[in-house]
């Protein structure tokens, strides 16, 4: 459903749909709870070029890796994002900031899970966030060349304690090929996240299992001493 703020009072607002409320269908969603919904503010901010520029630069390796034209790469990638997440039709031309950044999430994931490598240049341009972060740890890509087969690394030390003894939950973990792991020690961990603007981030209860850090028995002991 969409509408416009019409009031604010302290933490109460008031909206105006754009089409009439359909109760019938609200009731059957709630199921007997009280309905929760989400407030999503649109600013007006159109894509950027530089949004434009990296979504592009992915559909272009996407498509030498495939055989496709890069336009036919565009459309198909553009329909299996709308059949995926229920999103209406945008153009790259003119749609919103919010809507690029999503779909440009969506072609990074679909890239780790079918293995489509990237170009050095275009790795240069997809922005080091927490979620890149992330997936290059659950794919084991180098964060910083996207280098496969890559090393899961400790950016919390751990010292000469037994791994299997650690809390892994409490953690910080970056992926890294030989080349950049070798370096990460040559320079310190502080200049080296400097020197390449990465992030090392916490990985979930879920991920540290499937990369075989730590199991779930370990967590339940762990918690079981606390």
């Amino acid at each position: 459903m969409f509408g416009r703020l019409t009031a604010i009072s302290g933490n109460q607002i008031t909206v105006q749909l754009d089409n009439e409320l359909n109760h019938y269908k609200l009731a059957k969603w709630a199921n007997g709870r009280r309905p929760v919904v989400e407030i999503k503010v649109e600013d007006g901010r159109l894509v950027s070029p530089v949004q434009r520029k990296k979504i592009f630069a992915m559909l272009r390796d996407m498509a030498i890796f495939t055989g496709y034209d890069v336009r036919d790469m565009e459309q198909w990638m553009k329909y299996y994002y709308y059949a995926q997440t229920g999103s209406e039709a945008f153009s790259m031309a003119d749609c919103s900031m919010d809507t690029a950044n999503k779909f440009l999430t969506f072609i990074l994931d679909f890239c780790f899970a079918n293995d489509i490598p990237f170009k050095t240049k275009t790795w240069d341009q997809i922005p080091t966030d927490y979620h890149l972060a992330v997936q290059c740890l659950r794919y084991r890509k180098c964060v910083i060349c996207g280098q496969p087969h890559s090393d899961i690394d400790h950016f919390t030390p751990v010292g000469r304690r037994n791994r299997a003894l650690v809390d892994h939950r409490k953690l910080y973990f970056e992926c890294l090929c030989r080349k950049h792991h070798t370096e990460r020690h040559q320079l310190g961990a502080k200049s080296f996240i400097e020197k390449y603007h990465i992030k090392p981030v916490r990985l979930s209860e879920d991920d540290l299992i499937s990369l075989n850090i730590m199991t779930r028995k370990r967590m339940s002991e762990i918690d079981g001493e606390m």
